[in-house]
């Protein structure tokens, strides 16, 4: 099998050097590898592999002999350059939300939706990072027992944001517990101390378009109907790094805690950490650098007649970004759809 060229498109933003530890630790197959970014980043450094790699400008004739683009560089980069890149034969692994509910787009969390990445014309999108770790969960558990309705509360951190959201926790956080005043640029309320209860902006409806992407976005890699009842709280904390969510499911037949621990100590890409009594259960700081989807505080819903609700943690950098981007080459490789 030959081997594709490759680019990281963004490589020097927070996503995009996690796409490089990933590549190294995984030592995803590749022929040559190159470092893209904007204007401001080209000409920085970046170590790789022992190597010191040059950033390039992501210019169109950057693409030029390329096969395979990972990209972490925002929704209008990728939109501005995605027909350059699909122009000249690359497949393109966007971790925007520019592509994501496009029909003939692929989103794909690998391990749940392979065979969707067939359906590829040289884009295909990862998921929001709340609905990543999300859809390890529920694949197992839906093709056990259909469920009926989904009812999920994200806490996420500020990594989500990017690196100035990082440093806004880092300074307001200072400036509290100095007395001091403090103004929040990133965020609509103050970080530090508190628990926000919006990311992104608000849609008609009354839900944020973060809402909105664990609802859409949890319909289309199921394969759910369109009208599938799904209901998302999505709220920002003072965490540096790991999404948490509290997630309730109501299935069309019984299913006991048991069964589900079962499921779950068996499925791609989930740990179970489930003892309540001695106080096991996974935390954001529990999983900070770690792939897994980790899951605990699984219980049968009382709301519900078939309903279990439970608690699932990842990092978001991971699995809910440079992961999955990451495996997602792995089998665009192996299947050899480049």
């Amino acid at each position: 099998m030959s081997l594709p060229n490759i680019a990281i498109l963004g490589a020097t933003g927070v996503v995009g050097r996690e796409i490089l530890k990933v590549i190294e630790e995984v030592n995803l197959p590749y022929n040559e590898i190159k470092m893209l970014a904007s204007t401001r980043s080209a000409g920085t450094q970046i170590e790789f592999k022992g190597e010191m790699f040059t950033v390039e400008e992501a210019t169109p004739e950057a693409f030029v002999g390329l096969n395979i683009v990972l990209a972490s560089a925002g929704a209008s980069t990728s939109k501005a350059l995605a027909p350059e890149i699909v122009r000249r034969g690359c497949v393109l692994i966007d971790n925007s939300s520019a592509f994501r509910m496009n029909e003939d787009v692929p989103l794909v969390i690998v391990g749940v939706n392979d065979n969707d990445l067939k359906k590829h014309k040289g884009i295909i999108a990862n998921p929001n990072c709340s609905t990543s770790q999300l859809m390890l969960v529920l694949k197992p558990l839906h093709t056990h027992a259909i469920m009926k309705r989904l009812i999920v509360s994200t806490y996420q951190s500020v990594s989500g944001a990017g690196i100035a959201a990082i440093n806004e926790l880092t300074e307001n956080t200072k400036a509290v517990l100095r007395g001091k005043e403090f103004e929040n640029k990133v965020f609509k309320k103050p970080i530090a101390f508190n628990v926000i209860p919006q990311i992104d902006s608000f849609c008609e409806n009354g839900y944020t378009k973060e809402e909105m992407k664990v609802t859409n976005e949890t319909r289309k890699i199921l394969h759910l109907e369109d009208d599938f009842p799904i209901s998302c709280t999505a709220a920002r904390v003072p965490v540096y790094r790991g999404h948490s969510e509290a997630v309730t499911i109501e299935f069309k037949q019984h299913m006991s805690a048991e069964l589900v621990r079962t499921i779950l100590q068996h499925a791609y890409g989930v740990m179970l950490v489930d003892n309540p009594d001695k106080f096991e259960y996974p935390t954001a700081i529990d999983v900070t650098g770690r792939n897994p989807v980790y899951v605990g505080r699984i219980r049968e819903d009382l709301a519900f007649q078939n309903g279990v609700s439970l608690w699932c943690v990842a990092d978001n950098l991971l699995i809910g970004a440079a992961l999955n981007t990451v495996r997602i080459a792995e089998k665009v490789i192996s299947m050899k759809l480049f």
